[in-house]
């Protein structure tokens, strides 16, 4: 980490330098008026198109709680859910490592300076071209659960080691359950370590991914253990000891989730583990670190009455920053920009994003005070799998989407 705070080393970041960073007061009491302020004051300065606000306060904020409740756990920043370029410099600087799954998202890692050793390959299925490219640049580690991996890995990269994606249990109250997708099942275990050790790759060690958003934090534990059943397996094939176990990702920064989780892990690590102090633990967060994060402000460019119904489009929407609301089950609950004024009247109102689509509907059925054209709605907490999952569909460019660097204080 570079300087002599956390946050001088972010300011210094690649990704950050150079670029002006706008001060606001956070207000714990009210911090969603207090960022109003700040959106309201880059909105009079003539922007006239959806933008967002990074508060990179906010990211070095959460990377000392990841620090302080998991301290022997590095974080790899999942660069799937937000690339944003200063986002991705801030964590670097932090001494983040990154999850990568495309040749593209190593290309924008490495771009910032990020030594390659610092990036995890976590794509258990790659295409031929992008594992080439891992190998020309020097990412030597990379997922698997397949023995056609194996194969494909050791064409492309011979020197890459890996780390075998197991399947942690079912935790049906994730928004994402990856185990449907990837992962080892228990009696795929042997087989799949054998078909490294003929093909003559190491494997580091294990990784596993309970799933992205849910609340439950003891499947941490029955995946912790199940991690090691498969090192135990690879020392009785009579392999090199492994290194590496990988805890995946699924962290929430909201409520006490997170701290739950970090207890669950610890105790874990500790009881299944702890016979082996040299393993590096990692884990893969990205909604931890980008959700809370990022703040959209998207402008009122049409308007209709309907009785006593109101429909407003908006320039984002949800073949944008919106699709959210689609890919990742965001509640959006849109707020106008303006102060509120006392005793003003809420009308039902439909909110359209800017396509010709009408599945292009943000919500229905939704109270808002009377809106005009040029006005603002805001949506909280908008930085996991929005602005590196929109479209260009019907002309609509995710790059018009501007982003305003923001320190909280």
């Amino acid at each position: 980490m570079v300087g002599s705070s956390p946050m001088q080393a972010v300011l210094v970041a690649p990704g950050v330098k150079g670029k002006q960073v706008l001060p606001y007061k956070r207000d714990a009491l009210k911090e969603k008026h207090a960022i109003a302020g700040l959106m309201r004051s880059i909105a009079g300065s003539g922007v006239r198109s959806a933008f967002y606000v990074l508060d990179l306060a906010r990211v070095v904020d959460l990377y000392m709680r990841w620090h302080r409740a998991l301290p022997d756990v590095r974080a790899y920043y999942a660069v799937k859910c937000n690339p944003e370029p200063a986002l991705l410099g801030a964590l670097a600087a932090l001494g983040a490592g990154f999850d990568c799954a495309s040749r593209r998202e190593i290309e924008a890692v490495l771009a910032l300076g990020v030594e390659p050793g610092s990036i995890v390959y976590a794509n258990p299925c790659k295409p031929e071209a992008h594992i080439e490219y891992a190998a020309r640049v020097g990412v030597n580690l990379t997922t698997y659960d397949s023995e056609e991996e194996v194969a494909k890995v050791k064409r492309c990269h011979p020197n890459c080691e890996l780390i075998l994606r197991i399947k942690g249990p079912d935790n049906g109250d994730a928004k994402v359950d990856l185990g449907t997708k990837y992962g080892a099942h228990a009696d795929e275990v042997v087989p799949l370590l054998r078909a490294a050790q003929r093909a003559g790759l190491g494997v580091a060690g294990v990784s596993f991914h309970i799933g992205s958003g849910g609340t439950r934090t003891d499947v941490y534990r029955g995946a912790i253990e199940a991690a090691r059943a498969a090192f135990d397996a690879a020392a009785t094939l009579g392999m090199p000891p492994m290194r590496v176990l990988d805890v995946g990702g699924g962290f929430m920064a909201g409520g006490t989730a997170f701290d739950e989780a970090a207890v669950v892990i610890r105790d874990a690590l500790a009881e299944h583990f702890g016979d082996l102090p040299c393993v590096e633990v990692l884990g893969e967060p990205g909604r931890y670190f980008a959700e809370t994060a990022f703040t959209l402000a998207a402008r009122v460019i049409g308007k209709r009455t309907r009785g006593e119904v109101r429909e407003y489009w908006i320039d984002d929407g949800l073949y944008g920053s919106l699709n959210c609301v689609l890919m990742d089950d965001y509640v959006p609950r849109p707020r106008p920009l303006a102060t509120p004024r006392t005793g003003e009247e809420a009308y039902t109102s439909t909110v359209f994003g800017p396509t010709c689509d009408s599945l292009d509907t943000v919500v229905t059925g939704y109270r808002l005070p009377e809106m005009s054209l040029g006005d603002w709605l805001v949506f909280d907490d908008m930085g996991a799998y929005s602005i590196g999952s929109g479209s260009h569909f019907n002309g609509f460019s995710m790059s018009d989407i501007a982003t305003f660097l923001a320190y909280s204080s």
